[in-house]
C-alpha cells in the first residue's frame, strides 16, 4: 500500500484524506495547528452551487476601489509594500471582463455541482452529524435598484450554467421569510443550495477518518520538502523531523504561498480575513440561510445556533481579532432582520480564506516535484468544493480517469 501525506487539516485536506483512503492509500494528515481549526472552523457553512461567478466580474473594479475609501467598508486592504499583493490585485483587475468571468465560472461550477451531488452521497454513507439542511439560499435586497440589477445576473446564470433563481418582489420576500423586516426591495432564492455547521462537520470527518485508520498529527508545521532524483521523499518539519511518504498533497489553504519555493511555483493566493459571530438562535430565526447583499453579511440558521459572517480584509497574516469588523456584521444584519442578534455571543472568530485572483482553486502537480499535488486556493467556497476536490485529488494521484477535467485548475497559464 502506498503512503500519502496530506498537509493541512481543514475541510479540503480532510476531503482529500477521505477519498485517498477510499482509494486504498495509507493516509496521514499533518496540520500546523489543530485539525479543523483554521478557516474551516466557523465560516457560514453554506454549500452553494449558486456561487458560480468569480469575484472578478465586469464592473466590479471601480465599486471595489471606491469602497476602500468608505468608512466601515466590508472590504479593506492594509496599505503596505507587498509585491505579491500588488501582483494579485493587478491580475484580479485584468480579469474583470466577460470572457474571463465565464471561463472562471465554468471551472467553479464544475467543482460546485460535482460536490453538491457528492455531499448527498457522503451524508448517506457516513455518520457526519453536521446539521445538514437543504433549504436553499436567499439573496435579500434593501434597494430596488440593486434588486432589479440582479435580474441580469439571474439571466446569465440561467443561460450559461442552468442556475435559475426564484424571485420575490417587495414584501413577498417577507412572506416567504418572516424573519426579514418589511419594506425590503425583494429577494432571489436558489433552492438547490444547502447549509451545515462547519465545526460539527470537521468533528464528524475526524471521527470517520480515525475509524478508517487515517492518522492525524497536529501542531506539526512543515517548512520544506526533501527530494531525491527529482521526487519528494519526505517533508521537513520546523522541529527538524522528517516525515516520509510516497506522495504528498498540499492542502494548506491561505498558508500555501509560504511553500512556493519548495514547490517550485508561484501560487497567487492572498489571505482574505473573514469574521463571524455565533449566537443562540433568535426567537424570530430565519428558516433559510441568507446573503444580505448591500451589507455583505451572510446569515446561517443552524440547528444548534445562529451565525453572522463575512467581511474581507487583505491585511496579510495579521492575527488580531478586530471587533470593529464584528460590529459591521451586527450593523449590517440590523438593516434587514427583525431580530438580527442575540446574547450571549458564543464565539467571536476570524479565519483566512485562500483567495486567488480568478476565484478558481489550484488543483495540480508541483512543476518541481511530480509526486506532490497542490489542492489550495478555494477562496470562500472550501466547504462547497471539498468533496469534488478530494475525489479529483485521489483520481490524479491514482492515475485514473478524473471525473472532472483537471485542466482549468492547473498551475500553468494562471
Amino acid at each position: 500500500m502506498s503512503r500519502v501525506l496530506v498537509l493541512g487539516g481543514g475541510v479540503i485536506g480532510a476531503a482529500c484524506a477521505y477519498y485517498l483512503n477510499r482509494a486504498d492509500w495509507e493516509v496521514e494528515v499533518v496540520d500546523q495547528g489543530a485539525f479543523g481549526r483554521g478557516a474551516s472552523h466557523a465560516n457560514c457553512g453554506i454549500v452553494c452551487p449558486s456561487h458560480a461567478l468569480p469575484l472578478a466580474e465586469p464592473g466590479t473594479l471601480w465599486p471595489t476601489l471606491k469602497s476602500l475609501l468608505q468608512k466601515n467598508s466590508p472590504f479593506i486592504i492594509k496599505p503596505r509594500l507587498d509585491l505579491d499583493l500588488l501582483d494579485w490585485l493587478a491580475r484580479f483587475a485584468v480579469r474583470c471582463n466577460h470572457h474571463d468571468m465565464l471561463r472562471a465560472g465554468r471551472a467553479i461550477v464544475a467543482l460546485l455541482q460535482s460536490s453538491r451531488a457528492l455531499w448527498d452521497q457522503l451524508l448517506r454513507t457516513e455518520p457526519l452529524d453536521c446539521e445538514w439542511e437543504t433549504r436553499g439560499l436567499l439573496y435579500a435586497y434593501r434597494t430596488r435598484a440593486a434588486f432589479e440589477a440582479y435580474a441580469h445576473t439571474d439571466q446569465l446564470l440561467r443561460a450559461e450554467f442552468g442556475l435559475p433563481a426564484r424571485s420575490f418582489e417587495g414584501d413577498d420576500v417577507c412572506a416567504f421569510e418572516p424573519a426579514l423586516q418589511t419594506g425590503l426591495a425583494g429577494g432571489w432564492l436558489y433552492e438547490g443550495d444547502a447549509h451545515l455547521r462547519p465545526d460539527r462537520l470537521l468533528a464528524g470527518l475526524r471521527r470517520v477518518l480515525a475509524a478508517r485508520g487515517v492518522a492525524i498529527r497536529e501542531q506539526c508545521a512543515v517548512r520544506d520538502f526533501v527530494s531525491e532524483r527529482g521526487s519528494a521523499t519526505a517533508v521537513l518539519t520546523v522541529e527538524g523531523e522528517r516525515l516520509t511518504a510516497d506522495a504528498f498533497v498540499v492542502a494548506t489553504g491561505a498558508w500555501t504561498p509560504l511553500l512556493n519555493g519548495a514547490l517550485g511555483c508561484r501560487l497567487l493566493i492572498q489571505p482574505g480575513k473573514g469574521y463571524s459571530l455565533t449566537m443562540p438562535r433568535p426567537a424570530r430565526c430565519p428558516s433559510v440561510p441568507m446573503i444580505l447583499v448591500e451589507s455583505r453579511v451572510a446569515v446561517t440558521p443552524m440547528q444548534s445556533g445562529y451565525r453572522l459572517g463575512s467581511t474581507m480584509e487583505f491585511t496579510g497574516y495579521d492575527a488580531t481579532l478586530n471587533r470593529a469588523r464584528l460590529q459591521l456584521l451586527r450593523d449590517g444584519a440590523a438593516q434587514y432582520l427583525v431580530e438580527p442578534t442575540t446574547e450571549p455571543v458564543q464565539e467571536e472568530w476570524f479565519g483566512w480564506r485562500p483567495m486567488t485572483p480568478d476565484s478558481v482553486p489550484y488543483i495540480g502537480f508541483s512543476p518541481k516535484l511530480p509526486n506532490v499535488l497542490i489542492a489550495a486556493g478555494h477562496n470562500m467556497l472550501g466547504v462547497s468544493m471539498s468533496p469534488a476536490t478530494g475525489r479529483l485529488v485521489a483520481e490524479l494521484l491514482d492515475g485514473t480517469t478524473p471525473h472532472l477535467d483537471p485542466e482549468p485548475y492547473g498551475l500553468r497559464g494562471r
